[in-house]
């Protein structure tokens, strides 16, 4: 059944994708925070390689149940500054939730003093919603040169934003089409991850390259 839930949400995103460009490439990051190690087990044996945890205990637990597996771990969630150490013990591939120049600051000191690099995405509350973590669209920019310059442990790949969180469409695309425009004006930016399993066909229509799935991935029954 996943196997199935894989391939179809892949002829889905190929839809998409085709529709914005033809040579726009397209990642999947399988959202599996609610899932057991059996569940990510079987969705790897069907082709998926990278997995997002948004609990650093859950990846550390998930990673010591898999470590057979060469899983991509990626981390999704807020990195809370006590938890830093833990995360870079780990060594995910990619942090998409650097919300702030003062995080970045905490982790560059631990990343100095391990002697480690960090890839990372700035994310950005384009909806500018008191419920998420982000840095503001107007000082984006400021904030990922900033980064750049003074925490050279840190290798900010892009960024990454939530969609909205309302029923219009409208909005949600705004909220794309924000961090997009930004992703564009920025040196050496090359991934742009938006979009969930709710608005990911949406998100790659704006441009994003990345897409954070769940729910449709593991999801018991079939979709279309």
């Amino acid at each position: 059944m996943l196997a199935q839930n894989l391939q179809d949400i892949i002829a889905r995103i190929e839809k998409a994708r085709i529709a914005y460009s033809r040579h726009q490439i397209v990642r999947i990051v399988a959202v599996s925070k609610t899932q057991n190690a059996d569940a990510i087990r079987a969705l790897y044996e069907a082709g998926q390689r990278a997995f997002g945890e948004n609990r650093v205990q859950d990846l550390c637990d998930k990673d010591a149940a898999l470590e057979a597996l060469p899983i991509e771990w990626h981390f999704i969630g807020t990195l809370q500054t006590n938890k830093i150490n833990a995360l870079l013990a780990l060594r995910p591939s990619l942090l998409h939730s650097l919300h702030s120049q003062q995080l970045a600051h905490a982790l560059q000191k631990r990343l100095e003093k391990q002697g480690q690099n960090l890839r990372a995405l700035l994310q950005i509350n384009a909806a500018r919603e008191d419920s998420k973590h982000g840095v503001a669209p107007e000082s984006a920019s400021e904030t990922y040169h900033a980064i750049r310059e003074t925490c050279p442990n840190i290798t900010l790949c892009g960024l990454m934003t939530i969609g909205a969180h309302t029923d219009e469409q409208r909005k949600i695309q705004q909220s794309f089409e924000i961090t997009k425009k930004l992703f564009d004006t920025l040196p050496d930016a090359s991934i742009l991850s938006m979009g969930m399993s709710d608005d990911f066909e949406l998100a790659i229509a704006c441009g994003s390259n990345m897409v954070r799935i769940g729910s449709l991935l593991f999801a018991k029954g079939r979709f279309l």
